[in-house]
């Protein structure tokens, strides 16, 4: 069936965006992705195969209080040329109008006044309200839900001067939650690590994101033992990150034709995105199928 994919952004990715800095693609948004589901592991086989992601680690250090410790779990992949390269391939085929912001979403259903047969809203839930009509399907669903801020420091040296490691969870740190080694993730070994403020933080430089580059490399200089200033830092502000509390369900599909899909629905992952928008995309196929059938 056709598809219209409308794109706020210069480029598809969303959280799982990143920045070219200095000659090389960062993730700044999700740190890596994990695999669990079958259908998923097919297409994670495929980019593996394609070069395009690659297995990264499957364990991570954990920072805080003086100490420091080890967490395993499942292999976290990672992708050579930055998440957004996979949200690109999947893209690829479709037609995707970039730069259009959307102003309104209304019954019919309807974007901006031009008809549709149904409309995907795949953003967080703060930016979804603010474009539906408060009689819609979806609105209940959207209304009442905390979403974390998150402010991503991305900063570089000359050399490594931090201990070997892939990436680490903070622990109970009043700046960090997450530091990356992203040469390490990236496999090129290029001295840049990508640090993850908490949500107080980003709160507080809510007016001013850059204002968390101080405190965050500070915090890197206490956790990690780097005694040299970066050579440069960059800061991006994530206002909604992720959600505060997981959902039941894989999607929402009124009948009124307003669906909404994305990491929210589930455990707040980059597979739960995928297998959301999968499954969505079957129902509406289904619904419209037996419509014209």
């Amino acid at each position: 069936m056709p598809v219209r994919v409308l794109e706020r952004s210069g480029a598809v990715g969303g959280r799982m965006g990143g920045r070219v800095i200095h000659g090389r693609p960062v993730d700044m948004g999700a740190a890596y992705f994990t695999v669990r589901d079958a259908e998923f592991a097919e297409v994670v086989e495929r980019w593996r195969a394609a070069g395009l992601a690659r297995p990264w680690t499957s364990e991570l250090a954990v920072l805080g209080d003086g100490r420091r410790g080890r967490s395993p779990g499942p292999m976290r992949w990672a992708a050579p040329g930055g998440l957004a390269s996979l949200v690109a391939d999947l893209a690829a085929g479709l037609t995707i109008e970039l730069g259009h912001e959307i102003r309104h979403v209304g019954h019919g259903p309807e974007v901006d006044g031009t008809p549709a047969d149904v409309v995907v809203l795949a953003m967080p839930d703060p930016e979804a309200l603010r474009l539906v009509d408060p009689a819609s399907s979806a609105t209940a669903e959207l209304v009442g839900r905390e979403w974390r801020p998150v402010i991503t420091v991305v900063a570089g040296w000359s050399s490594r001067e931090w201990p070997e490691m892939s990436a680490a969870f903070v622990n109970d740190h009043p700046v960090l939650s997450l530091i990356a080694d992203d040469g390490d993730r990236r496999g090129d070994g290029a001295p840049v690590l990508v640090a993850h403020t908490t949500a107080d933080v980003a709160r507080a430089h809510e007016a001013d994101p850059a204002g968390a580059v101080g405190p965050a490399v500070e915090a890197i200089r206490e956790l990690l033992d780097v005694r040299t200033p970066p050579l440069w830092t960059v800061a991006h502000q994530w206002r909604h990150a992720a959600p505060a509390a997981d959902r039941d369900r894989p999607f929402h599909l009124g009948d009124d034709g307003i669906a909404l899909a994305g990491d929210s629905w589930g455990s707040s992952r980059v597979e739960t995105a995928w297998r959301s928008g999968t499954l969505l995309g079957r129902a509406v196929a289904a619904r419209l199928g037996a419509h014209r059938s």
